[in-house]
């Protein structure tokens, strides 16, 4: 029988502790390995809303002999324990005591140790429950105002009823007073639920610790949080399924320079609550944009989004641009920085020889270097006819509509032969492009898509929804009703090729790898939503 099944998940952490079972216990053991020694006393006291609600006591029978120096240190001789219940009669019924509960002992671990060897062997599994250990808690809390963390002294230092005397029950109870003391001192640092308790021994010990009160006002739901300066401005933004776990975190046990220095400026906290983790990644991405937060990574703003066009001549080549224009070109974009355009136009490059050189047809003596080469087909010689171009501008416009792999394959077999051929820096160079290719081929896919279907509203399986316009974020819902589309007025623009900017690109994006999902249920679309139906292969999916 496994008992993996009885923890239950106290709300994903986040329960009051008011409402937590708690069991704190102690055993007393015939030595310090429990490969090789056994147990001889169980001591346990129950806890139910801060009352206490059982008690738990039993000798246990090693069934080997105790050594001497355990005798003198515990009192516990081998004629007490020749008629007490072996571990296998004995573990059963305690851990039916334990249930649910959160485990507490001081060196818990050492606890536990015993206490899952004994239950692995019988064929119980490891305990599930969650632990808590008041040595840990201590050192969190009290480490400057007592001389060490001995059960002895944390008893004596909270004035507890019971001395501990290595007896079982007696250190449980003397437990229990301890960690009631802690919890209490926990309070005043804003510990009022479990994902608080099991997070706070991993708290860090610098002075910025003392900020984790501006957390006090967070609520665990899922939304968006804003960290100021004294200034008032915004210097990082991030997103959360919990607001309050997340938050809380970077006081636990982080240790990043760039963690440091942000709680260092850490002023005050904004947030915002968002709908479900949609809304709240749609939210962030457009809250960066807006701030240029220092400490988001992706905050730099484009100086001016560059695109990549086909340019509409007689012999088309590539060329990066600063802006779209009503044209019939075709356009690839927007890319954040022209350094994030180069690399693309070099993998188009290095998967079609389409023309390189920006010389008229025809105004040069003898072919330009690329064409030489034979990496380009470059008119500039004159030795190019239309006819004989026009197969490698198909193959470009192929690739970038609706066959992806013509672009893509080629790039791939490259790879491979400069890995075959030991150039392993270039063959990384190569994989660079192919993937920086494969998205912006994914992220234009999505947009045009998403565009030309108008408004579209989807949930998921657990209720969480939303309604989509024109490729950005209108509405999000989690179990509510959603909004329909008769309701809507806006959508009726005309739907563009290519994304008006770099946040609406990322967004589009972070939207249709959420319709992906395969959980999610279209429920209305205002027009028909479909990808072309050759899929962009993944380097792991092409042969070669």
């Amino acid at each position: 029988m496994a008992i993996s099944g009885l923890q239950r998940t106290f709300d994903d952490m986040g329960a009051p502790l008011s409402e937590v079972p708690f069991c704190v216990l102690d055993l007393e053991t015939t030595g310090a390995a429990p490969s090789s020694c056994e147990i001889t006393e169980i001591g346990a006291v129950r806890f139910e809303g801060g009352l206490q609600t059982g008690r738990f006591e039993t000798l246990v029978n090693p069934g080997a002999a105790i050594p001497p120096f355990i005798t003198v240190m515990t009192g516990i001789t081998q004629a007490m324990v020749i008629e007490a219940p072996r571990i296998e009669e004995a573990l059963p019924t305690f851990l039916e005591f334990i249930g649910d509960a959160v485990i507490v002992g001081h060196n818990v671990r050492f606890d536990l140790s015993f206490l899952n060897a004994a239950a692995e062997r019988l064929g119980y599994g490891r305990l599930p429950n969650r632990s808590a250990d008041t040595y840990a808690l201590a050192r969190r809390l009290i480490r400057s105002e007592i001389r060490n963390l001995k059960l002895s002294s944390l008893a004596a230092h909270f004035r507890s009823p019971v001395t501990p005397n290595h007896r079982a029950l007696a250190d449980a109870e003397a437990t229990a007073h301890v960690f009631w003391g802690l919890l209490e001192r926990a309070g005043t640092l804003g510990v009022t639920h479990l994902d608080d308790l099991m997070m706070l021994p991993t708290a860090r010990g610098a002075p910025n610790y003392g900020k984790i009160a501006l957390t006090e006002a967070l609520p665990r739901k899922p939304g968006v949080y804003l960290f100021k300066d004294r200034g008032g401005n915004v210097f990082y933004v991030g997103k959360a399924k919990n607001l309050r776990n997340r938050v809380r975190s970077y006081f636990y046990g982080d240790t990043r320079r760039t963690i440091t220095n942000m709680l260092q400026e850490l002023d005050s906290i904004e947030h915002r609550i968002c709908a479900n983790e949609l809304e709240a990644s749609v939210t962030e991405l457009r809250l960066i944009q807006a701030h240029i937060p220092r400490y988001n990574r992706r905050s730099k703003p484009a100086k001016s989004p560059t695109w990549i066009k086909v340019t509409d001549e007689q012999f088309p080549r590539l060329s990066m641009v600063r802006s779209v224009k009503p044209d019939d070109c075709t356009y690839l974009g927007p890319f954040r920085s022209r350094k994030a355009a180069e690399v693309v136009v070099t993998a188009i490059w290095d998967a079609v020889p389409i023309r390189r050189c920006t010389a008229r047809p025809g105004s040069k003596a003898s072919e330009c270097g690329f064409s030489q080469m034979g990496v380009s087909m470059c008119p500039c010689g004159g030795g190019i006819s239309p006819d004989d171009y026009q197969p490698v501008v198909q193959r470009l416009f192929d690739g970038l509509r609706a066959e992806p792999h013509l672009l893509l394959e080629p790039l791939a077999a490259k790879m491979a032969d400069h890995a075959r051929s030991g150039r392993f820096e270039e063959a990384a160079w190569v994989r660079d492009r192919y993937r920086a290719l494969a998205r912006a081929l994914r992220r234009a896919r999505a947009w045009r898509s998403l565009s030309d279907a108008g408004i579209v509203r989807a949930e998921n399986g657990e209720g969480e929804g939303a309604l989509i316009e024109r490729g950005r974020l209108a509405v999000a819902w989690k179990e509510s009703t959603p909004p329909l589309l008769a309701a809507l007025t806006g959508g009726d623009g005309d739907p563009t090729s290519v994304a008006p900017s770099v946040g609406d690109a990322e967004e589009a994006d972070l939207l249709w790898k959420w319709l992906c999902g395969d959980d999610i249920e279209l429920l209305e679309v205002g027009a028909p939503l479909s990808l072309p139906a050759a899929p962009i292969p993944e380097l792991q999916d092409i042969e070669l």
